[in-house]
């Protein structure tokens, strides 16, 4: 007998891999979607660029994209999540424009992958201190992996908070001296 499992005429979901990788964009595909999803996010979605044709700034001309990726059949086939970070001046780095695909939000590991991959990259670049601006309503997500909020700022006028990153070799050495 078959089994119905959605109603007839339904939409069909489409694929969601479970198998995400995170790193740098190094691919031309890689970075052309990468600068795709900020668009979506940022401009279309949330709309803190509205009109605009992107939402570029000063820092992504030396800012290192890194990305989500979604693999299917072992080989990657997506960018679901994006994030950039850069350094402001010498050791003091930021992260920012963080981005998960509509689709892939559901996932917690994409975006905690995202920031964990900025994080630790920012910090084997000789980083010592991290911080984001984080939208106001996402601060208690960025808590959670081990930010501490800073200040409220306003930012594209929108309330955002700044936020300090614990770094991952800081946690070591503090840890061993305890």
């Amino acid at each position: 007998m078959l089994e119905l499992t959605r109603p007839y005429g339904a939409p069909v979901r489409g694929f969601v891999s479970a198998y995400i990788t995170h790193g740098v964009a190094r691919e031309p595909w890689q970075l052309a979607a990468y600068w795709q999803l900020r668009r979506q996010v940022f401009c279309n979605e949330l709309a803190i660029f509205a009109g605009a044709a992107d939402e570029r700034d000063e820092h992504d001309a030396h800012a290192i994209p890194i990305v989500a990726l979604a693999h299917s059949a072992g080989s990657p086939e997506s960018v679901v999540g994006v994030v950039r970070i850069y350094a402001a001046n010498s050791g003091v780095w930021f992260g920012g424009r963080l981005g998960v695909d509509a689709a892939y939000r559901v996932q917690r590991q994409v975006g905690v992958g995202l920031i964990r991959a900025a994080v630790e990259t920012a910090d084997a670049l000789g980083c010592e201190r991290f911080f984001a601006h984080v939208l106001a309503t996402n601060v208690p997500y960025f808590m959670r992996q081990r930010f501490r909020p800073l200040c409220e700022v306003e930012l594209h006028g929108q309330r955002h908070v700044l936020m300090e990153a614990q770094l991952p070799r800081r946690s070591t050495l503090q840890q061993a001296f305890v």
